[in-house]
């Protein structure tokens, strides 16, 4: 059968089953969202403007994707002070931070991998004032090598503790995480999770895959449409941690935002489900992050969930108060 035809019948027949999805509660058929105690998602009592989810899966045993939202906010503690300021005074918002990493080795190995990547970056950036300081006064280059940097040094700490650790050998995980400054958008990413932006109804993907199979695609050796089958799309060549002996790259893109504009980051255990094309299908459609990021789940759980699943949507709020600039 023609691959163009299986696609357009699985399109369709996706279209279909999402207008269902939308139109019903949680507890609606097969397309409520099975939650389970490994699970997370962030909880709040409004809609957010930006949402993320990880799921199980229905295969897995442990859940070892992990996802960060935060926001990037000046403050100061006071504890003594003439002045009446109140105990606390903060800046406005400087920034906006999403992660996901989706780690792996055997038995825990891959949650503690992912785990440590991404609590690495926090620690970093807490422990550091690089983020609004360039905002108001670096470059971009010195910004992106200082973000490339982090990652690297995230690299060496679960080379560490892997060499630390017998039973953590070899662990290692994919890292895609993106700062956002107001209109100015920096991508990080080393493996294949993935970044994508939403526009004009289109879905344009950010990152790229290191895979095997994308290097062969890249060089001629595989047409792009066997790429999602071969077994070389699951051989990363290039992750934190894992068997890199130290080499690591880690991919950097610049991109200027939109009104309009959405940003999603998801694992492997998403996209290998979810073409670009569904993709934006679901964001156009569903009213608010949130309702995306569970419409995407129980899809790649509906086509088999074969892997853990996680999303996350946001929606830039582009503000003057947000509009720093280099």
């Amino acid at each position: 059968m023609d691959t163009s035809i299986q696609i357009d019948s699985k399109l369709i027949c996706f279209r279909k089953c999402l207008k269902t999805f939308v139109s019903v509660s949680d507890e609606g058929g097969m397309w409520s969202t099975n939650l389970t105690g490994g699970d997370m998602e962030n909880r709040k009592q409004t809609k957010s403007s930006t949402y993320g989810l990880s799921d199980l899966g229905r295969i897995r045993e442990t859940n070892q994707d992990q996802f960060l939202i935060a926001e990037l906010v000046k403050s100061m503690l006071v504890s003594a002070t003439t002045l009446e300021l109140g105990e606390r005074v903060f800046g406005r918002v400087q920034g906006e931070i999403l992660l996901v990493a989706d780690g792996m080795g055997g038995h825990a190995a891959g949650e503690q991998a992912s785990h440590l990547a991404i609590s690495h970056l926090v620690h970093r950036l807490l422990d550091s004032v690089h983020w609004f300081f360039y905002a108001n006064n670096g470059s971009e280059d010195e910004f992106v090598a200082d973000l490339q940097q982090m990652m690297q040094d995230a690299n060496q700490k679960i080379l560490h503790e892997s060499a630390r650790n017998s039973k953590l050998r070899g662990m290692g995980t994919t890292l895609t995480m993106v700062h956002r400054i107001g209109r100015r958008m920096f991508v990080l990413h080393a493996g294949d999770s993935r970044c994508y932006l939403y526009r004009n109804g289109a879905v344009e993907q950010l990152t790229t895959d290191h895979t095997l199979a994308r290097q062969m695609v890249d060089r001629g050796g595989m047409r792009p449409e066997d790429e999602p089958s071969s077994r070389w799309s699951n051989v990363l060549w290039n992750v934190l941690g894992g068997n890199s002996d130290g080499e690591f790259v880690a991919e950097a893109r610049k991109v200027d935002l939109e009104e309009g504009d959405l940003i999603i980051l998801c694992s492997d255990g998403l996209h290998r489900y979810v073409s670009a094309e569904m993709l934006a299908e679901v964001v156009s459609v569903t009213e608010d992050p949130e309702s995306a990021c569970r419409t995407l789940v129980d899809f790649a759980n509906a086509s088999g969930g074969q892997d853990n699943i996680t999303v996350v949507v946001a929606k830039p709020e582009l503000t003057e108060t947000m509009d720093r600039v280099f």
